[in-house]
């Protein structure tokens, strides 16, 4: 069948070709945001005199028409090149000449550009809703773990004393930030590229704005050429996906050692996890180490478009068809693995015992007795030289800090008294970190306050 595009050409491809050339496998998913800007760009032409108010309705009957049966099943979007001109095909089909007046003063180039912006638009505020879910399950642990003791570390070895309820705060800050680029990201895409037609505009005295403010758009698109040709949109939504993939990745690999048997600090629930064909004992973290992998994905959609976009000339080219499947899997992936995320981490189940343990091993308490020393009036480097030599006996003598007596200390420095017992006390050495952002009960509660309070508040959401 020739296409609705001949003219020029005979419109009739190489089957090969068809097919090469088709998107409607993957872009019919925008049939909504196609069928809601149709709608919107009727009721202008008719506001503009362009067409009649009783094409205008006609037009709008039909695609109400449409969409129904797409949602009921009764129709099928297939053998067409693309969604919208199969949605067109349709139309002109059930209502005749009035849907042939559609596409008056519009291009595929500005309908593509629509329609994209649109649903990534209702894909982001779905992401922002799982990231506030997400963030509640955060503040409901930490509120949870509020004093459990744990080694915190660096370089994967264990450094200083921290709180369970600090460490997943720290996993808070970088959500609270993927919630703001995503916001951000939207407030720049909310344009609307309607009315910039194949690229240089239109000669019919369109009203842009009315077809902008009616989708929902905060303006429209200044330069007819770059509303068609930008896709930088679907980058800055890539690289916010990549992020919030990256921070998902990185607490997947947390949880996967936690509930591993070298560390046993957690359990996730049955729910979340999966055993093996051969070994009855094991209990893997499968869908933690599943959102792990999934985070390489989300980059390569990220590279592959900016791979695509690089040396494309203005304006519309063909090449920007492949920007759809990457930014759609881009999506598609962060929404499944954010709704799996937030009960695997509600499921999540601390063992405090075996992460008190931890923090008594590894001389995480070193740096909290080096700065006993330095309020003795000894100079930092001085303390810390002498903390190191006594680190390095009690390795030499399987011995911790704590097991030391008070002559041995003095040995090394007559500044050493019977306080210095208080001074490296876990849950003292924890409780000093005073400072603003620190792993003191103070610092932390004033965390779970702001995270109440950033979790109330709508307008750090999109």
């Amino acid at each position: 069948m020739a296409k609705m595009w001949a003219g020029r050409t005979e419109g009739l491809l190489d089957k090969d070709a068809d097919d090469f050339n088709s998107s409607v496998s993957f872009d019919k998913r925008m049939y909504k945001e196609d069928i809601a800007g149709s709608k919107a760009h009727a009721a202008m032409l008719a506001a503009c005199g362009i067409i009649s108010g009783e094409d205008a309705k006609k037009i709008t009957e039909g695609l109400n028409g449409i969409l129904k049966d797409i949602e009921s099943g009764a129709l099928l979007i297939e053998n067409a090149e693309d969604v919208h001109m199969f949605i067109e095909e349709q139309l002109t089909a059930r209502i005749g000449e009035a849907g042939k007046k559609l596409h008056t003063a519009r291009s595929r180039n500005d309908q593509v550009a629509l329609d994209l912006r649109l649903y990534l638009r209702n894909r982001c505020g779905e992401i922002s809703a799982l990231i506030k879910a997400l963030l509640t399950v955060i503040k409901d642990k930490a509120e949870e773990y509020k004093t459990a003791i744990m080694p915190g570390y660096t370089h994967l070895q264990r450094a200083q004393p921290v709180t369970f309820a600090h460490h997943l705060l720290a996993y808070a800050e970088m959500f609270k930030r993927d919630a703001g680029r995503i916001k951000d990201a939207v407030s720049r895409m909310n344009y609307s590229p309607l009315g910039c037609c194949a690229l240089a505009g239109t000669t019919y005295n369109i009203d842009r704005q009315m077809t902008a403010a009616a989708l929902g758009f905060s303006g429209v698109t200044a330069n007819s050429i770059d509303g068609v040709s930008d896709r930088d949109f679907c980058v800055e939504l890539l690289a916010a996906f990549s992020l919030i993939m990256t921070h998902l990745s990185r607490f997947s690999e947390e949880i996967i050692l936690w509930t591993s048997w070298e560390f046993k600090f957690a359990e996730l629930s049955d729910a979340f996890t999966t055993g093996s064909s051969i070994m009855p004992q094991k209990k893997n973290s499968d869908m933690a180490e599943l959102v792990r992998g999934k985070a390489g994905r989300v980059y390569g959609d990220l590279m592959g478009t900016l791979t695509m976009l690089k040396g494309l000339p203005l304006a519309y080219n063909k090449d920007m068809q492949e920007d759809k499947e990457a930014v759609f899997d881009g999506a598609e992936t962060v929404i499944k693995c954010l709704k799996v995320f937030a009960p695997m981490a509600a499921s999540l189940r601390a063992n405090t015992e075996n992460m008190r343990a931890a923090a008594g091993k590894g001389f995480i308490n070193a740096t909290d007795l080096a700065d006993y020393l330095t309020k003795k009036g000894i100079p930092f480097r001085t303390a810390y030289k002498i903390v190191g030599g006594i680190v390095a006996k009690c390795i030499k003598e399987n011995k911790t800090l704590e097991d030391l007596s008070l002559e041995e200390y003095r040995a090394e420095s007559t500044a050493f008294d019977k306080d210095l017992y208080e001074s490296i006390d876990l849950l003292n050495c924890v409780e000093r970190r005073i400072s603003e952002g620190g792993a003191g009960s103070a610092s932390v509660n004033k965390q779970l306050a702001a995270l109440g309070e950033f979790i109330a508040d709508e307008k750090n959401f999109y």
